[in-house]
């Protein structure tokens, strides 16, 4: 048996298919890129990456971080997965660009193929129908329109009409589509909030045809025992023996929304989500490669790699950076074993440095390490591990007046709501102290459990790690509406052309 939730990492808005003995996920990846991250297993609770679909979506300003641009908060949201007649469809809109953006291929590695969709349809679901397709979207106004055969347009006369509606909400009204056809009905899965209090709640709703009336209601509302966060919002798969199961998100604070798998049965032909109403802590599949080894979702790296991956640019699949790369400022050294950064702009914080690279944090806790060599920062560059989010905190290598010090930084949060921060937009400095050297070792470790959400920060000595500054309050906003994640970062703020290196990158 294995616990629930089933991963401990921010993969919010899952869509799951199966394709023959293999299951596929698809979740929402934000500002981060490479991006639309694709996982795979064979027993819907271990995954591994399988691909990301694009590289870089549109190279905006914002989408590079270009001078104090940046796409924080929008993104790729909530795509929708499905296969069809041998080809996998993904499609889902970015908020930045106001867009809705349909990929296909014949292969989940890819290439895959990038069109745009006219008009824009929020949390998304797709539903090939025989030889007809529609899509089901909105927030609180729930609607279906028939596409097109290309599916990039609505289909001229086709069917197009709003089939549930919750405009009363004052919280979240109805959103995060999920259509199917199963037992010859329709069936969308959608979620909401408590119209008293915030927490999200899984509903479905179902009719014999699409031009009929959608009846239903609730059929999830629990938190697992977790601090009254509703699990909710995702897609259902069948198994080859013909069991049914939903993966389906949790909010869990600062780490983010975490994957919950849940069971599903029929009741005359209508879904029962979990066990007496509840998810259940520890669950059971069956495996379809039960020899299977996954490769991890996190991990370490020494950035010591195969020429061929030099070439291509490629880095180990649980790395993203922030925002779209500048592929002429970061190099893997072979000679040094690092990942290098030269900055190519003047930034206010580690938030809008270019080339930052990321890696999701576990819940409840984890830490990571790396070694900076600093021998070419210029005065006022920094170079370091970050806890990245729009409440960030960092440790990092610093130069004044050619010598060198640590320094540790944070943005302080004025409050806990979701609400975004605006003030201390700059950060503070809590903490700086000199050191003789041009390489040093720092640590970061993050608790999450129980939503202590709480990151210190440490520098390595002849005598073992030291903390520096404060221990730093994190929290999940809707700033940069992401899970907080590790962040190697350098950036300057006097003269830009400094490099730094990072090397022995530790995930525990």
């Amino acid at each position: 048996m294995e616990t629930n939730p089933i991963l401990r990492l921010d993969y919010p808005d899952p869509d799951v298919i199966r394709v023959d003995d293999t299951y596929y996920m698809v979740s929402t990846t934000m500002h981060f890129m490479p991006g639309c991250e694709i996982l795979r297993s064979y027993d819907l609770i271990h995954w591994e990456h399988a691909s990301y679909v694009y590289e870089v979506l549109d190279s905006t300003p914002a989408q590079r971080l270009q001078d104090e641009e940046n796409i924080y908060g929008k993104g790729m949201w909530a795509a929708t997965l499905r296969y069809n007649k041998g080809f996998f469809y993904i499609l889902f809109v970015a908020n930045d660009t106001r867009k809705t953006y349909l990929y296909t291929s014949k292969q989940v590695i890819g290439p895959w193929k990038k069109q745009q969709v006219e008009g824009f349809y929020h949390d998304a679901s797709l539903l090939f129908d025989d030889d007809r397709v529609y899509i089901v979207y909105g927030n609180k106004q729930i609607y279906i329109t028939e596409l097109r055969e290309d599916l990039l347009g609505p289909k001229p006369n086709g069917l197009h009409r709003m089939i549930i509606s919750e405009d009363w909400n004052p919280m979240l009204g109805y959103e995060g589509s999920h259509i199917y056809k199963i037992h010859n009905k329709y069936y969308i899965f959608l979620i909401h909030s408590d119209a008293k209090e915030w927490k999200r709640i899984e509903a479905c709703f179902v009719s014999d045809s699409l031009d009929g009336t959608f009846i239903g209601g609730d059929i999830l509302n629990d938190d697992m025992g977790y601090r009254n966060l509703g699990v909710a919002q995702g897609g259902i798969v069948d198994t080859k023996d013909g069991e049914w199961y939903a993966i389906l998100f949790q909010d869990r604070g600062a780490v983010g929304r975490i994957p919950v798998l849940v069971p599903v049965t029929w009741v005359n032909d209508y879904p029962v989500f979990g066990e007496d109403g509840k998810v259940p802590k520890m669950i059971t599949t069956s495996s379809l490669k039960p020899q299977y080894t996954y490769q991890p979702l996190v991990g370490s790296d020494d950035f010591v790699y195969d020429s061929n991956d030099i070439r291509e640019r490629k880095l180990k699949s649980f790395w993203q950076w922030n925002h779209e790369p500048d592929s002429k400022a970061w190099l893997i050294d072979q000679n040094k074993n690092g990942y290098c950064i030269r900055t190519q702009k003047l930034s206010k914080d580690m938030t809008q440095a270019n080339n930052t690279l990321t890696q999701r944090m576990r819940f409840p806790n984890c830490a990571a390490f790396v070694t900076v060599d600093g021998a070419e920062l210029n005065d006022g560059d920094y170079a370091g591990i970050g806890a990245l989010q729009g409440c960030f905190g960092m440790i990092a290598l610093t130069r004044e007046n050619g010598e060198y010090y640590i320094c540790m930084q944070a943005r302080e949060a004025t409050n806990t709501s979701l609400e975004a921060e605006t003030e201390n937009a700059h950060g503070i400095e809590y903490a700086r102290i000199p050191v003789n050297s041009h390489e040093v070792t720092f640590k970061l470790s993050v608790d999450f459990m129980n939503q202590k959400d709480e990151a210190k920060f440490y520098y390595l000595t002849e005598n073992g790690f030291e903390q520096l500054g404060i221990v730093h309050s994190l929290y999940f906003k809707l700033d940069h509406f992401a899970g907080c994640r590790f962040a190697l970062f350098n950036y300057s703020t006097k003269q830009y052309g400094g490099v730094a290196c990072f090397q022995n990158f530790v995930y525990e």
